[in-house]
């Protein structure tokens, strides 16, 4: 039987990759995504499709769909992006959440929430068991992502305690892969771009921080299988790949697999940076009966070969830089709609209307008293 599935976030790295996978199924599938750091170039294969369909919207906003299921992935994922508005993020983990639970509260759909290794901060647990409360900053530079993705778990597990909606919630590890947004400052798209244009490896501290780093392939799969698991596999589960690198190694490996000439240099290290990441995915492969497959020489020659082709001509470059900044700009100016509930002609309504009022005042007008009241 088709389902009816909303992927938000669906023009981003995962969830473009989501809405194929779940169009290859033969479901009907909607992307909801503003575009903020997701990109139509990503979806612009599966818009030919007549059972996908790819909307404009910002999940602060609720969205009134009839749907079956629901994977909530809305959110910027990278230090870069989601520091850019901190507060927008919050809202996004928190607002999105909320949003989203009412919708699958409403339709009682079942919703999949793309939770984050980030909620365990810099861990002094490792590697890091879903058990495991974690050690997060609640007042630093990383906690708008971190205490937000918090936030929206137990917003997740409230509604199904108060409301038995349907729930699954994943924790996600370093992922990589085809569709990255090469300005996304993330160790992966950073040293290969870098390896690829001959500029040197910028590794922030001393290198010797690990990172574990899966697939996006990989990590689709435990998706789907965690959304089709028994009802009272709610998670979390972790999906990673549990293979430690330090980044040091990983700088390495780059350089090798590209053939650059690329030199090493180091700079500090980011606030609250963390300095250990490893997922324990021991419940994924008891319950899911779900692990990573591709290696990680695998992954990047493909992921190499995908920025190799984004970078070797000039004039989808420059598209995609030109899509990406109109996207963003657009997007803003969504959030700032929404925000103040008017456009540019609403402002000069209520500019115009304090005038009005102003006059009023001075000519002792009744307008007055109702101006005053509001």
């Amino acid at each position: 039987m088709r389902k009816r599935i909303l992927v938000t976030g669906g023009a981003g790295f995962l969830g473009s990759h989501l809405c194929k996978r779940l169009l290859a199924e033969g479901n009907e599938v909607i992307s909801a995504d503003n575009y903020f750091t997701g990109s139509k170039e990503n979806i612009v294969g599966l818009t030919n499709n007549p059972y996908f369909e790819a909307i404009r919207h910002d999940v602060n906003i609720p969205l009134y769909l009839e749907v079956d299921e629901i994977y909530n992935l809305a959110c910027p994922a990278s230090p870069v992006h989601y520091q850019y508005d901190p507060i927008q993020t919050t809202k996004t983990c928190v607002l999105g959440a909320i949003n989203m639970l009412g919708l699958a509260k409403r339709t009682r759909a079942k919703i999949f929430h793309a939770s984050t290794s980030e909620v365990y901060g810099d861990p002094d647990v490792h590697p890091q068991k879903e058990a495991y409360w974690g050690n997060v900053n609640p007042q630093g530079v990383r906690a708008c992502y971190d205490e937000g993705k918090r936030c929206a778990e137990s917003l997740f597990f409230d509604y199904t305690r108060q409301h038995d909606v349907l729930i699954k919630v994943a924790r996600i590890f370093n992922t990589y892969g085809p569709n990255m947004h090469p300005e996304d400052g993330r160790v992966v798209s950073n040293f290969v771009i870098q390896a690829l244009t001959g500029e040197p490896i910028t590794i922030y501290g001393d290198g010797s921080q690990t990172r574990s780093f899966c697939y996006v392939d990989d990590l689709i799969d435990g998706f789907l299988l965690l959304m089709n698991s028994k009802d009272d596999l709610q998670g979390p589960v972790n999906l990673g790949n549990p293979v430690e690198f330090t980044i040091l190694e990983f700088a390495h490996i780059v350089i090798d697999l590209v053939g650059s000439s690329s030199s090493i240099i180091f700079k500090p290290l980011p606030s609250d940076d963390p300095q250990k990441r490893q997922p324990d995915i021991t419940l994924a492969k008891a319950e899911l009966g779900w692990q990573p497959q591709v290696t990680l020489k695998e992954g990047l020659t493909k992921t190499i070969s995908y920025f190799e082709k984004l970078l070797g001509s000039p004039s989808r470059e420059e598209k995609y830089i030109k899509i990406v900044k109109r996207e963003r700009r657009q997007s803003v100016q969504d959030r700032r709609i929404a925000n103040t509930g008017t456009s540019a002609s609403g402002s000069r309504d209520r500019r115009s209307g304090t005038c009005d009022r102003r006059r009023a005042a001075s000519n002792n007008d009744p307008l007055h008293t109702v101006a005053v009241a509001e």
